[in-house]
């Protein structure tokens, strides 16, 4: 067994590490070194395949040439250690800002980056594990004094995601296109644009949409594990009205039960 283990440890470098296979066959009476060519290629193109699938938009706005250049070059640099495919990729939006700081090409422009940041978002929260949404009803019965000292965990596939580009226009026109047509959408041109986007699931639909500033800032709090005495405190440090605060704070507070965004409450012990 210690024997195969070894066999099918070299054979898997000389696939994805181009390792030195001679060993492989030295008991082959043909001699000479294994074709691993063709498991070599399928290899890549495969890891090329999933990365395309899993950054479907951003393979459209590099095109064919420009995505296989960065795939190839990801590849190389970043081999898949994942037991499934679905997650190769994860730091491919790292190795693009990293690739844009050595200006070697791969990455024409820098709200790419950003679009492949949405790309991993969205299909992070498509895949994320299922769970109860917190519904209205479950607030009703909650003492007025216990209000101040609730906290609220968010469903497992909210994503916060921090941008700086204003890319969703140019997202949405580039995944609603036909890739069959042979027509290119006429893309606006991307503007610097601070923000943060957020991603999560409704059954079986990913949704998505652009967070205003305070609404960032008030979501991440909840994420972060802040009662709701701190969210309306941190809602009055975002408004030139600070009595207005606790209302903002409400209001959001029932959008993100209606998006179902949120999952579970506690109750402080009276």
């Amino acid at each position: 067994m210690n024997a195969l283990r070894e066999q099918q440890r070299a054979f898997a470098a000389a696939v994805a590490d181009g390792a030195d296979a001679g060993a492989l066959l030295a008991n082959d009476p043909r001699g000479g070194p294994p074709a691993l060519s063709a498991y070599r290629y399928a290899y890549a193109a495969r890891l090329a395949e999933a990365l395309r699938d899993n950054f479907e938009v951003l393979a459209r706005a590099l095109g064919d040439e420009g995505f296989d250049a960065l795939a190839r070059a990801y590849i190389a640099a970043h081999p898949s250690t994942e037991p499934s495919i679905r997650w190769f990729g994860h730091r491919l939006a790292d190795f693009m800002a990293a690739a844009l700081d050595a200006d070697d090409g791969l990455v024409p422009h820098p709200a790419l980056v950003d679009c492949a940041h949405m790309d991993w978002a969205l299909r992070a929260a498509f895949d994320a594990a299922d769970a109860a949404v917190l519904e209205r009803s479950a607030l009703a019965a909650v003492a007025p004094d216990a209000w101040p000292g609730l906290r609220f965990t968010v469903h497992p596939s909210v994503q916060l995601v921090a941008l700086h580009w204003a890319i969703e226009p140019a997202w949405r026109l580039l995944r609603e296109a036909d890739p069959d047509s042979g027509d290119e959408p006429d893309l606006p041109p991307p503007q610097a644009a601070p923000h943060r986007l957020l991603a999560w699931r409704q059954g079986t639909e990913t949704l998505w949409r652009s967070l205003p500033d305070d609404e960032a800032t008030l979501l991440q709090a909840l994420v972060d594990g802040a009662d709701f005495a701190t969210l309306c405190e941190t809602a009055a440090t975002l408004q030139d009205d600070d009595e207005a605060a606790p209302a903002r704070a409400v209001t959001l507070l029932a959008q993100w039960l209606d998006e179902g965004l949120l999952s579970t409450v506690s109750v402080p012990d009276a």
